[in-house]
């Protein structure tokens, strides 16, 4: 019976020592004022696995409750804290679902880049089945690294995970490559060729519908040169059809159109505060 018990008795022990220190902790004054105190202890991974009796999934989860309680102070995050306290959940159990997420989202989001792209790494390569850690790393890549190649090779790996949402992340990996490029018609050529070399139907589409747009924009910009070279310069896109030019601008098929910005014709986008220029 005793050898059955072990575990248990240990785990009663580790406790007891837990909260005997910190009642004695609680106790004692403090040697400085808290706005003195600059860093928070975190427990190194192999302590918390002797203190939960060798359970690294059970550590990991407690420690990931713990930290996502107690990262946040006055709506911001504690960065050092958590880098510390997220790598360390990362060494216990690199799986461990919550604990990626809020790497992304409080640490490479929050401007320890490098820190929270180790952790998804680590949840890339343990979490085999799941196509979500391999998006958001893909997508840092692009966003922060500009690393459009290995960005593309994450993207891969997040699609032959995730068969229903393939043709979308293949998409996005060939349309970060097209964005790279400075010269259109070297993006068009590039953008037709993955177009007419995709063996799923649903990629196909969609890149047909980019393909449109680019099209669209080329024979904006062939009728703007034309037109410049007769009337001076182009002030406004309707001018391109009153004057004949064009029979009438182009439809864009994803619906956002074109524009005029300092003289040139450009594709129009989504506006999100911040970020329109970061990809």
């Amino acid at each position: 019976m005793s050898h059955h018990y072990r575990p248990l008795l240990l785990a009663l022990l580790s406790f007891s020592i837990f909260s005997v220190g910190s009642f004695w902790r609680a106790q004692q004054p403090l040697a400085l004022a808290p706005q003195q105190v600059k860093d928070r202890v975190v427990i190194a991974a192999p302590i918390l696995l002797a203190l939960y009796a060798g359970d690294r999934f059970l550590a990991a989860n407690l420690e990931t409750i713990r930290l996502s309680a107690t990262g946040m102070q006055g709506g911001q995050g504690d960065i050092s804290y958590l880098v510390r306290a997220q790598q360390v959940v990362s060494e216990l159990n690199a799986c461990q679902e919550d604990n990626y997420y809020l790497a992304n989202g409080l640490l490479t989001w929050g401007g320890a880049v490098n820190e929270g792209n180790k952790v998804l790494r680590a949840a890339v390569q343990c979490r085999t089945w799941d196509f979500v850690p391999a998006f958001f790393y893909g997508v840092n890549l692009a966003f922060f690294e500009r690393d459009i190649t290995e960005a593309q090779r994450v993207l891969e790996v997040a699609a032959q995970r995730s068969p229903e949402n393939a043709a979308g992340l293949r998409k996005m990996a060939i349309m970060l490559q097209v964005k790279s490029f400075a010269n259109e018609r070297l993006a068009m050529n590039y953008l037709v060729q993955q177009r007419d070399a995709a063996s799923d139907p649903k990629l196909r589409d969609m890149l047909d519908l980019r393909v449109v747009r680019l099209q669209g924009l080329l024979a904006l910009r062939e009728a703007q040169h034309e037109f410049e070279v007769k009337h001076g310069k182009l002030s406004s896109l309707d001018q391109l059809v009153e004057r004949g030019f064009i029979p009438n601008l182009p439809a864009d098929p994803l619906r956002l159109g074109y524009e005029l910005v300092n003289g040139r014709i450009v594709l129009k986008k989504l506006k999100i505060a911040g970020m329109e220029n970061q990809l």
